[in-house]
């Protein structure tokens, strides 16, 4: 008994014991309840594959088990006395310990909710989600850094102004950079096109082919590629085809003045007839618009059921045939800019 009152620094044998003791059992303890949980929740895996219960297999593993395990340690060192240089050791380590795994954790749940954000939206989506990832770690990693350097005596406030004016000074530097990076996300969380739409943005106008951090890259009609920045594009008005249901087509039709009134009377009614006898064609209206400078005009308008551009040429070319061939057999032409010269016989005196 008198050898387990003997003391060694400021505790004595039954405190090394006792401290021993608890922390044994008290692993043994968590490593049998982390088995029976980890076995109930891989076998409602197996019966459901709940992607929920994987995450929280995951969980439990990475994070939980390590906890529990730390904070035994933590909590039985309490019962020992320790030297001030010794105790501070601890509870530096302590403070290392519950930063890191929130960090950890933290970083965790972000790249979990980009993945998610992202999933099944495309090449483009992926390379945002990567970036954004990215940042995401870099700013928990960056304030889980300052926060352990504060608890543990550092002083950070000459640190965070200098990061803070270096920051601003990269900002400044890389301006023109950070706008395209910028212009990259909005594009990847407003969607104002995606890959494979057809778009028109102030002069450029082609197929978007690939959405990258600082460029878009877009397939012009005549076959060449166009590079163009993404704040370019995001500062200008945007003209997507592809959700296009159906496009309005207008138009005005000249004839003759010499045109008999009753012929002038069914042009419409021709007109509606070859329209509605169209494909995917809607016939709107069809009116004796105006009298011109050289022609009657009459004002058609009609709507092709379609987006497709190559859809919309073949019907507007079936319809302007059938207006050709529905005027010849009218007996109606076409009026084109004329000019009559009346000749006067000069008179003598």
């Amino acid at each position: 008994m008198d050898f387990l009152n003997l003391v060694f620094w400021n505790n004595t044998v039954l405190d090394y014991i006792v401290f021993l003791g608890a922390l044994v059992l008290g692993a043994a303890l968590i490593f049998a309840l982390g088995r029976i949980a980890l076995r109930r929740l891989a076998a409602y895996y197996d019966k459901t594959q709940s992607s929920y219960t994987q995450l929280t297999l995951s969980g439990i593993k990475q994070y939980l088990l390590p906890t529990a395990y730390f904070t035994l340690f933590y909590t039985c060192t309490r019962m020992l006395v320790l030297n001030e240089k010794l105790a501070k050791i601890v509870r530096g380590v302590s403070v290392l310990f519950a930063i890191v795994m929130g960090a950890i954790f933290l970083a965790s749940l972000a790249s979990l909710f980009f993945t998610k954000l992202g999933k099944g939206k495309g090449d483009s989506a992926s390379l945002a989600i990567k970036w954004l990832i990215r940042l995401s770690k870099g700013v928990i990693w960056g304030i889980a850094l300052i926060l352990f350097l504060d608890n543990i005596g550092v002083k950070i406030t000459s640190l965070v102004t200098g990061l803070g004016i270096g920051g601003v000074a990269i900002a400044f530097a890389a301006q023109s950079a950070l706008s395209d990076i910028f212009c990259f996300f909005t594009i990847f969380f407003d969607k104002p096109f995606e890959i494979g739409d057809f778009i028109i943005a102030g002069d450029h106008m082609g197929t978007v082919e690939h959405i990258g951090v600082k460029t878009t890259r877009l397939r012009a009609i005549g076959g060449e590629q166009l590079i163009v920045s993404n704040a370019d594009l995001t500062g200008s008005r945007i003209r997507n085809y592809k959700t296009m249901q159906q496009r309005r087509v207008s138009f005005t039709l000249g004839v003759t003045y010499d045109t008999p009134t009753e012929k002038l009377k069914a042009i419409p009614q021709m007109i509606q007839t070859i329209v509605e006898g169209t494909e995917d064609a809607t016939f709107a209206r069809a009116h004796f618009a105006s009298f011109g400078a050289y022609s009657l005009s009459f004002e058609v308008v009609y709507f092709v059921q379609s987006g497709d551009y190559d859809r919309y040429m073949d019907i507007n070319q079936r319809i302007n045939l059938g207006i050709k061939d529905g005027l010849e057999k009218l007996g109606v032409s076409f009026a084109f800019p004329t000019s009559i010269v009346q000749m006067r016989p000069k008179q003598s005196r």
